[in-house]
C-alpha cells in the first residue's frame, strides 16, 4: 500500500460538513463510498480540516491509503465520474508515509465572501450584507488580530482543544469590485468557528457600531459573548493550505 495526497475542491451547500457522522450526509462520507466503490473494498480518507456545515472549500487535501497499481488519470476521471457534481478531484500524489494531511500542514488560508447588491448566482456562496461598509476601518481592526495570541473570544464554545493560540500571520479585506469583497486570513492553526465570529466582529467595524481598536479588548477577554456573531457558513472557503516548503 501506498500514501497518496489527493487534492479535491467542494461546494459545502450539500454537506454536514466534511467530517463523517451518523445518519447526515457528509463530504469524508461520499469520498469514502467513491473509493470503496472503485476499489472494492473499504477504504478510509484523512482530511486536512473538519470544514463546518455549509462551509466550502476551494483548495482542499485528503491522504489515503492505496495499492500502487493504477493510472492516478484514470483514478481522477473515474472518482469525478462516481461522485456528486459538488465535488471535484484535481490532482493525485504519491506521498511518504510521515505525511498527513491535517497534521503536516504549516499554513491554511480562509476568505469570506460578500456582496451588497443582491445577485441570486452569489447567493449560496457569498453573503448578502447591504449596509454600507468602512474597508479602511475594518483593515485597521484586522491588523490586530495578527500575531501569536489567545483566540478564545472567537472560538466555539467547549471544543476538544489543547490550546486556543493561534499564530496569525495575515489578516485584510480586499475589493473585487465596487460591491463585493472578501476578507482572507491565514494562520497556522484555526479554531471551531474561528473565522466566521472574527468577519461577524469585523462587520460591527464596518458600519461603525465598534470602533477598530475593540478588538484589543475583546481578545484580551477570552470569552466568546466578548465578539460579535458568527455569520453564516455559506460565505466562508477554505482557500488555500501548505506543507512545509511546499506550497500547493
Amino acid at each position: 500500500m501506498q500514501r497518496y495526497f489527493i487534492e479535491l475542491k467542494y461546494n459545502g451547500a450539500d454537506f454536514f460538513g466534511w467530517q463523517k457522522q451518523p445518519k447526515q450526509k457528509s463530504v469524508q462520507e461520499t469520498i469514502e463510498l467513491a473509493f470503496s466503490k472503485l476499489f472494492n473494498c473499504e477504504i478510509s480518507v484523512v482530511g486536512c480540516g473538519r470544514t463546518d456545515t455549509g462551509v466550502h472549500a476551494f483548495k482542499y487535501f485528503l491522504h489515503v491509503e492505496l495499492p500502487n497499481l493504477f493510472d492516478s488519470e484514470v483514478l481522477l476521471y473515474k472518482l469525478n465520474r462516481v461522485t456528486p457534481p459538488s465535488i471535484a478531484f484535481t490532482s493525485i500524489m504519491k506521498v511518504s508515509e510521515d505525511m498527513h494531511a491535517r497534521f503536516s500542514a504549516t499554513t491554511r488560508t480562509y476568505r469570506y465572501f460578500i456582496h451588497q447588491q443582491k445577485d441570486p448566482f452569489l447567493a449560496t456562496n457569498s453573503l448578502y450584507f447591504p449596509s454600507e461598509l468602512d474597508l479602511a476601518s475594518m483593515n485597521q481592526a484586522s491588523n490586530y488580530f495578527i500575531g501569536e495570541q489567545d483566540f478564545t473570544s472567537l472560538s466555539k464554545l467547549n471544543t476538544d482543544v489543547k490550546t486556543n493560540r493561534c499564530n496569525v500571520s495575515s489578516a485584510k479585506w480586499y475589493s473585487i469590485d465596487k460591491h463585493r469583497f472578501y476578507f482572507e486570513i491565514t494562520a497556522n492553526r484555526f479554531l471551531r468557528n474561528m473565522v466566521r465570529a472574527t468577519v461577524g466582529t469585523l462587520l460591527e467595524v464596518g458600519t461603525n457600531s465598534i470602533k477598530p481598536e475593540t478588538i484589543i479588548e475583546i481578545l484580551d477577554a477570552k470569552n466568546r459573548n466578548a465578539a460579535k456573531k458568527s455569520v453564516a457558513a455559506h460565505g466562508l472557503f477554505l482557500w488555500d493550505i501548505t506543507y512545509g516548503e511546499h506550497q500547493s
